[in-house]
């Protein structure tokens, strides 16, 4: 190993075990000193000079293992493409750059849609090998095709019956065991109808299908889809909430009165790379916040229990807050003594206490102040009239 040179090569290795590496990728574990990997991988090898070592579990406790190796000719071995859902981007995060090269191997979404004859820039590729599938909620639509990573062979029958229960069961799985193997097999079937033993490692191609409810892509969804106790954002105002919140990728919103976590969470489904807190003051509604934000696939909202701005302090800085609850006087102070400037401030008020509030902050401090008058058609007597809903009174200002 030349000085300078990585002394650790993470290599892509498929379910045909060497026969389908390059000529680099077989040069590098013949010159190891160590070989990490899960048993599974290490069993696909001839004989080698270097010592065999199994990645532990949790696969934390490797990357400790790994670093006293350094300096050594270290190889590790991954599924197919490293840093496509799989281990690379994590040893890359504990490495330096110069310390390690990768030698990918053919994903496993590759060789799925090379199977199916997808095109694969048209496909959904998501890594569930360690996650819930109702993260899979989103993206549930009539002709979406997408392929998923699962964490074993049981979990197959769980996405049948996960897929069935929100309308969808007859959507087509394609069942993909040791793609790329001699083991490899594909089993077509209805997810209503999912029977079988499957084994790791498999992932599932599905063409989705069915009479399920799709999460519509703009803002305001049904408030159907939402348990509660009777408070939340409504989905006219809240549509209009977030137009005013505008949500953009990798930003941070604070939400403050939960209430059902509504707008959160369609803070959420903006963009995979959002985040959201919601601050709470009643403990009775942190689990129906945490049950919507699960069922609607963004269970990475964050939920505090605690009042504003009490409970503020120790949050990550946010691109905008939203203020469904709790309003005062004191609470906009403190935002605008605490937070940067450009961060998105948008605060709705139904009484007439808090709209005064808004009305002080906007002559002092500027921004749009709207009032949102609705009314919807109801039955009146053998007739129909309009039923108005208590108007609210929006300020958004950035600071």
């Amino acid at each position: 190993m030349g000085e300078g040179a990585p002394w650790l090569t993470i290599i892509g290795l498929g379910e045909d075990g060497p026969d389908g590496l390059t000529g680099a990728s077989r040069a590098a574990l013949e010159a190891a000193e160590i070989v990490m990997g899960p048993q599974r991988h290490l069993s696909l090898l001839p004989d080698l000079p270097g010592q065999r070592v199994d990645w532990p579990v949790p696969f934390a406790d490797g990357l400790n293992l790994l670093a006293g190796y350094a300096g050594r000719r270290v190889v590790v071995l991954a599924s197919g493409d490293p840093f496509w859902f799989g281990a690379g981007s994590v040893i890359a995060r504990r490495f330096a750059r110069a310390e390690w090269c990768v030698l990918p191997g053919p994903s496993v979404f590759s060789l799925a849609a090379a199977r199916l004859g997808w095109p694969l820039e048209q496909v959904l590729c998501l890594g569930h090998h360690a996650a819930p599938l109702t993260r899979l909620r989103p993206y549930l639509a009539r002709g979406v095709r997408m392929i998923v990573t699962l964490r074993d062979g049981a979990a197959v029958a769980d996405l049948g019956q996960y897929l069935t229960g929100l309308g969808f069961g007859a959507s087509i799985l394609w069942v993909m065991e040791a793609l790329g193997g001699p083991r490899e097999a594909v089993t077509q079937s209805q997810a209503d109808a999912v029977t079988g033993a499957f084994s790791h490692p498999v992932a599932v191609a599905v063409q989705i299908d069915g009479d399920g409810a799709a999460l519509p892509r703009a803002s305001g969804l049904a408030d159907g889809f939402f348990d509660s106790d009777g408070v939340m954002t409504k989905r006219p105002v809240r549509a209009l909430t977030l137009s005013a919140l505008a949500p953009k990728p990798h930003e941070v919103l604070w939400d403050i009165g939960g209430g059902s976590g509504s707008v959160g969470i369609e803070w959420l489904l903006c963009h995979p790379t959002t985040e959201a807190i919601t601050i709470e003051p009643r403990a009775d509604r942190i689990g129906l916040i945490t049950a919507n934000a699960t069922a609607l696939g963004v269970d990475r909202l964050r939920v505090v229990e605690g009042r504003a701005p009490e409970a503020l302090g120790d949050l990550p800085t946010p691109d905008a807050v939203f203020i469904g609850g709790g309003l005062s006087a004191a609470l906009l102070e403190w935002l605008y003594g605490q937070l940067p400037t450009g961060t998105r401030v948008v605060a709705n008020a139904v009484t007439l206490e808090s709209e005064a509030v808004l009305i002080a902050a906007h002559r002092v401090r500027g921004g749009a102040l709207l009032r949102i008058d609705l009314s919807e058609a109801a039955a009146l007597g053998p007739r129909t009239g309009w039923k108005a809903a208590y108007p609210v009174v929006q300020w958004s200002v950035v600071l």
